[in-house]
């Protein structure tokens, strides 16, 4: 049965406190997919993000992000006074050096005011969520030593020996609390949220990102799933060679995984961070699936990507054990990327749907995997993702050479060419059709999200007038006709 999906961050809402949260916004968002007849809302991972804002570099797979926690709602369930409130903005794009602070200031008055009032409740959070305390521990020790990473602790801190830690855990109890008692409050206007949307009908789609953050509590507290040595450094990281986005690569810098390690118990860490996303959402998009039929590693003292390997990742065998353990789970593969044979294999193997873009189509080649008439049933198919320009955009960027030959594969409306390219994409064979809010709302260069392998100005985007009854109108109508 084919459906359709629309992609908007949480971070990209309307917002009145500069950042989009889990409140009224993200509620009326809801209303607005299923009064458009929209089935999935696609959303960014809701981890909390470290140094350069990505949600693709969290410090925990395990914890929410807590800029999402909607102030409102704290004053009105209890946990915080009217008065401690945070400014109101108008900015039109996230300023996180302003976000970082007024949430700091914000949330400690918060536990302040309520943590005593709730305190056995989120003592017993952190024991039913090891891997939640684990982060909370980790921040309070970064917030002891002046934001380090944790690769640069005091070395018994950074081995986890066991008296240093039981020592720190005492002595920082206070702050341990605090990161507790937030991620408490993340997680229960998320689940609140999480159920509203599925009164209405609509499943959310997640991703699970292949990697985890350098400086994160999953590095730092499961040091053995992870290629590094005895002192916790890394001598290689993650990284993509030259390719559509990049001229130089794009290196990531993420720890890379132990796989031979891990098949030793059955990949346990990456099917606990399964469990914990499929909690999270009804459709896992695999984030990268590439780099789980080989993967490719470069120095981590490179200074791009250029030089690299490319070497075996785990495969079959990982999807084996994620199916016999989480039977719930349905997968979707990002196989955007250079699709050599092993990840035609693995996903012939898998069976799980493919991820298309129709801006890649458009090469002059009638055999293009991302052109309309080429694409299977079993399609994610995208006007655009988070890491492209908006529609708009990409066809202000067109060549006229380039715009003839969009106009020879698709039916094409020059005095609409963005409406165009979503007709093009609702109107294939694809099981899916995901069109981002951007695209919709036809917004240009402002929309974009993120531009990958810069560090700067990406996870800024914010919009407006996407809950509009004329929009809406047209969204429906689209599925009508195209029976999504």
């Amino acid at each position: 049965m084919k459906t359709s999906g629309i992609l908007m961050p949480i971070f990209s809402l309307k917002s009145k406190y500069g950042i989009g949260t889990l409140g009224k916004e993200a509620y009326k968002f809801a209303d607005f997919l299923k009064e458009s007849g929209v089935k999935i809302w696609q959303m960014l991972p809701l981890g909390p993000t470290g140094y350069g804002d990505s949600p693709y570099q969290c410090l925990s797979s395990f914890a929410g992000n807590t800029y999402f926690i909607d102030p409102d709602f704290l004053v009105r369930d209890g946990y915080m006074k009217k008065s401690d409130l945070p400014e109101k903005r108008k900015d039109k794009k996230i300023d996180y050096g302003y976000i970082y602070f007024s949430r700091k200031d914000m949330l400690r008055k918060a536990y302040n005011y309520s943590f005593s009032k709730i305190s056995k409740k989120v003592k017993s959070f952190g024991k039913n969520n090891p891997d939640v305390y684990d982060f909370a521990v980790f921040m309070a020790l970064k917030d002891k030593y002046n934001g380090t990473p944790w690769y640069n602790f005091p070395s018994d801190i950074r081995l986890r020996e066991e008296s240093a830690l039981e020592s720190a855990k005492k002595e920082l109890v206070v702050d341990i609390n605090y990161h507790l008692y937030c991620q408490y409050l993340f997680f229960e206007q998320w689940n609140a949220l999480k159920k509203y949307i599925h009164s209405k009908k609509i499943e959310i789609m997640g991703d699970l990102p292949i990697y985890v953050a350098p400086d994160s509590s999953d590095a730092w507290a499961n040091r053995s799933a992870f290629q590094l040595n005895a002192e916790g450094q890394q001598e290689y990281c993650a990284a993509v060679p030259p390719d559509y986005f990049s001229e130089t690569g794009q290196k990531w810098g993420n720890p890379l995984y132990d796989w031979e390690a891990m098949k030793q118990n059955n990949f346990e860490f990456v099917i606990r961070r399964m469990e914990f996303v499929s909690k999270m959402f009804d459709i896992l998009r695999l984030d990268h699936f590439i780099g789980y039929a080989n993967y490719y590693s470069v120095q981590n003292s490179a200074v791009d990507a250029k030089i690299g390997s490319w070497r075996d990742g785990p495969g079959k065998p990982l999807f084996d054990v994620a199916h016999k353990k989480l039977p719930q789970i349905k997968f979707v593969a990002e196989d955007l990327g250079i699709m050599s044979d092993k990840v035609l294999n693995l996903m012939k193997e898998t069976g799980f749907p493919c991820m298309r873009v129709i801006q890649f189509a458009f090469s002059g080649e009638d055999d293009n995997m991302h052109l309309p008439q080429v694409i299977s049933h079993n399609t994610l198919y995208y006007t655009s993702t988070h890491d492209n320009d908006t529609s708009k955009a990409f066809w202000q960027t067109q060549p006229e050479e380039n715009r003839k030959i969009i106009g020879q594969f698709i039916d094409l409306d020059r005095r609409q060419p963005v409406n165009s390219l979503i007709k093009a994409v609702y109107s294939s064979v694809a099981d899916y059709a995901v069109i981002p809010i951007a695209d919709w709302l036809g917004a240009g260069f402002e929309g974009k999200i993120n531009s990958p392998g810069t560090s700067e100005g990406n996870w800024t985007a914010t919009y407006t007038g996407y809950t509009s009854q004329k929009l809406s109108k047209k969204i429906k109508q689209f599925n009508k006709r195209y029976n999504r």
